[in-house]
């Protein structure tokens, strides 16, 4: 679907790692070039036609987003590097002030390290306890484990929407619901979810939430910290510098500006930012049910053709993703991912930053292939011919 629109793409290049980051399409990458070619300025800094070209071009990428994943305000849209900008931000900034010694924040042993190791650094200096909510066999979230988790020392539940190493969607509506009726603050990470399905904050309830444009189409180096505008108002900024203050003199005063501005210190990445607000409207045209139901038929027809391989574990049929963990059971994963390259085929080998995962699924690498709108059944059947020749695998190392 839409392959056209993608340069890299003509390379003959098979790409299956589309949760470590996605492919950009011209569309994208052109927008980028015009602002470095056309009207480059600073955004908020110049009273001249460049830099308020940039102002308008800036801003109206924060509008898209908020239309994106329905936000209340544009007050709730803050710029930042990526996820892990984010949601260090909603942890150290907020959580920091919000969580005491005693509470309790469920996570889960299959959260990405950004959505984990803030947690963990912030529960040693503050003293809350952070608990894992049971998952199922098949490695995913339910509401029942999840209320079987929550006590009335509860006070943050935070989630992936969709995992990046298995792939589960997680039921985020039901479990933003119950946040709302216990007092919970749900926050959700919509890293792997924002490029392939719908969000809805508002309809999901949820408190913050972080995103990263790479792997919706956009631009690395770019994300998104959405919080709602009550919570945002107190979070203390972790960076000060230019573009976030109203005034500041030697006798130590300051006065800060309002959100979101105070929370965007510095010159931000402009470029990456008109590149996203680019992405948004791409994902718009082609509709993202229409995205995630392509995604669906063609695990469907992985999983039919990985299942004529021998000696393969599939870790995770049954998840509503294109994400899919296997292993070859004579060889390493990363042997395997080597032996792919020289096919031009791109899949991921490790633990995919989940590294508690492997106390669930007991096995520490996996070979993970992640599909977007653009791969194609023809890849799949390459895949398929080349993993059928998996005795070369180490011949191909030596």
């Amino acid at each position: 679907m839409n392959r056209e629109d993608f340069e890299i793409l003509k390379s003959n290049i098979i790409y299956f790692d589309n949760a470590a980051t996605t492919m950009k399409p011209n569309k994208v990458v052109n927008k980028i070039i015009d602002y470095y070619t056309k009207y480059t300025a600073n955004a908020h800094r110049g009273d001249y036609d460049n830099s308020l070209l940039v102002d308008t071009e800036y801003e109206n990428v924060r509008n898209k987003v908020k239309k994106f994943i329905n936000a209340t305000s544009l007050e709730e849209i803050v710029f930042t590097k990526g996820s892990t900008e984010s949601f260090n931000m909603i942890i150290f900034g907020f959580m920091s002030i919000y969580l005491k010694k005693g509470d309790e924040v469920l996570l889960t042993k299959s959260e990405h390290a950004s959505n984990i190791l803030p947690w963990i650094t912030l529960s040693k200096k503050v003293g809350f306890t952070i608990k894992y909510i049971e998952l199922t066999d098949n490695y995913e979230v339910t509401v029942e484990n999840v209320k079987k988790c929550i006590s009335p020392k509860t006070k943050v539940i935070s989630l992936s929407h969709i995992t990046n190493a298995i792939g589960d969607v997680r039921p985020i509506e039901k479990i933003g619901n119950l946040c709302q009726e216990k007092n919970i603050l749900f926050v959700l990470d919509a890293t792997q979810s924002i490029g392939h399905l719908k969000i809805d904050v508002q309809k999901y309830n949820v408190s913050f939430m972080g995103f990263s444009a790479h792997k919706m189409l956009g631009p690395t180096g770019v994300g998104v910290l959405y919080g709602k505008k009550d919570l945002l108002e107190k979070l203390i900024p972790l960076e000060y510098g230019g573009g976030m203050n109203v005034s500041f003199s030697s006798s130590g005063e300051y006065t800060l500006k309002s959100l979101p501005e105070r929370l965007e210190a510095g010159t931000r990445n402009i470029a990456g930012v008109i590149g996203m607000g680019a992405a948004v409207d791409y994902l718009l045209e082609i509709g993202m049910d229409k995205i995630h139901e392509y995604e669906l038929d063609l695990k469907k027809y992985l999983i039919k053709r990985l299942n004529e391989i021998e000696d393969i574990t599939i870790y995770n049929k049954n998840t509503s993703s294109g994400i899919l963990l296997f292993n070859l059971k004579k060889y390493f994963s990363q042997d395997v991912a080597i032996y792919l390259n020289q096919f031009k085929i791109c899949i991921r080998a490790g633990n995919h930053c989940a590294k508690m995962l492997q106390e669930l699924i007991k096995v520490g690498s996996t070979c993970r292939i992640s599909l977007y709108f653009y791969n194609t059944k023809e890849e799949i059947d390459k895949l398929i011919e080349v993993l059928k020749d998996q005795d070369k695998i180490l011949d191909n190392l030596v």
